[in-house]
């Protein structure tokens, strides 16, 4: 039993920041052996976006490892404290959602995790399940059981406090209904990012108070974007989206730092540390080449969130395009415009817009000459599909440019 409490141990403090606190987190595990109940394992998302990308995988990464440990893991969508906004991190109250947009985005939330999680063995709770049975008086014997000294300790808070900047009476509450999910919940442990760390803590003070085992507090790091400097985010434009189309994806992930590759491995891959090792061992010595133990990372993430036959095709693709110097790394790009109907595309005006020719009928004159390709295949029609973003068009021998 030592034995499998310290590979439980190992894997679950995999990519880990803090775990609070350790010890009785192997009193836990060891119980859950000799009583031969799984741990009740809480990571809550408030559906405030409808698409994930990696940077929110990394708990449900978490998640899976107790998962495939044998424990219960409950994936608790907070549609009640949705509709709140929780202003961590934030300078200024967050604006509610709507119920429309709670319910809207809740549902895809759903939808996407399966991408990782076994749906067969996975928990999916609603807050508002037992908050919108609270009454009145329960509310007020809620918050009864935190100090306003105790809120202001929480860094975001103080700031604004000290910046005399506006907190809303609602955003105290928000904690505490965290905090009283993991008692309705039973939860044994609770997942959360470094930002969520306050919050987490007040779930534990929450549970002492109703008379419950406290829950274990373990944080994830907020993983870097593309970018390797800031935190992913779709605002910065450093994400990688699970529903991006493969090639997009594959791409988006040969093109981050060596450095950074090893802490994508360590907190999305699903390859042991022993052997994430291995490979940095084998790259710092010069045995195998970054771009190769990259490849393996973005066949992994892409096969994940689409199958390996889309993987292949996107790691060949990527191969023809940028490994053979088919094309350069640092073409132009042209976005289309959200309304246009990428199924009809009139490639004489794009080519002229992107300034890649100086006039609409030289653009007909290259079609019509065979001296324009997309994706390798020659274009004979000035009317086009370009249904995924990514295109590239070759116009003549060293003319390149990629459609977003």
């Amino acid at each position: 039993m030592e034995k499998d409490i310290e590979r439980s141990l190992e894997i679950i403090g995999r990519g880990a920041v803090d775990i609070i606190n350790r010890d009785e987190l192997e009193k836990k595990l060891k119980r859950a052996v000799s009583e031969d109940r799984p741990l009740r394992v809480k990571a809550g998302f408030d559906p405030t976006a409808p698409d994930l990308h990696l940077g929110h995988t990394v708990l449900i990464q978490k998640m899976k490892h107790f998962q495939d440990l044998g424990h219960q893991v409950i994936f608790l969508i907070g549609d009640f404290t949705g509709l709140i906004g929780d202003p961590t991190g934030k300078s200024d109250t967050r604006p509610p959602l709507t119920p429309e947009q709670v319910q809207e985005n809740a549902a895809t939330y759903k939808e996407q995790i399966f991408k990782i999680l076994d749906p067969e063995k996975t928990e999916v709770a609603f807050n508002s399940t037992w908050m919108n049975e609270m009454r009145s008086i329960d509310m007020i014997r809620l918050c009864a059981k935190y100090t306003v000294a105790r809120m202001l300790e929480r860094e975001d808070f103080k700031k604004r406090f000290q910046n005399q900047k506006p907190i809303a009476v609602h955003e105290f509450i928000y904690p505490l209904i965290q905090g009283y999910d993991s008692v309705a919940l039973g939860a044994d442990v609770e997942l959360g990012g470094t930002d969520q760390t306050f919050n987490l803590l007040v779930g534990r003070h929450i549970q002492k108070e109703y008379g419950h085992e406290p829950q274990i507090v373990i944080t994830m790091p907020l993983l870097e974007g593309l970018d390797g400097v800031n935190k992913m985010s779709k605002s910065l434009g450093n994400y990688v989206g699970i529903t991006e189309d493969p090639f997009s994806m594959f791409g988006k992930l040969m093109s981050i730092s060596d450095e950074l590759m090893f802490r994508y491995f360590e907190l999305l891959s699903s390859l042991p540390m022993k052997d994430i090792q291995g490979l940095q061992e084998s790259v710092q010595s010069g045995a195998v080449h970054p771009k190769d133990v990259k490849i393996r990372l973005a066949m992994e993430l892409v096969s994940r969130f689409h199958g390996k036959e889309a993987a292949d095709t996107a790691k060949a693709r990527f191969e023809a395009q940028f490994a053979r110097k088919e094309i350069p790394e640092d073409i132009p790009e042209y976005s289309l415009k959200a309304d246009v109907d990428r199924k009809r595309i009139f490639l004489p005006r794009i080519l002229k817009d992107a300034g890649m020719v100086k006039s609409t009928s030289e653009a007909r004159r290259l079609i019509k000459q065979g001296a324009v390709t997309m994706e390798g295949q020659k274009v004979s029609t000035e009317e086009v599909a370009i249904p995924e973003a990514g295109a590239v068009l070759k116009i003549g021998k060293r003319r390149f440019l990629r459609i977003l």
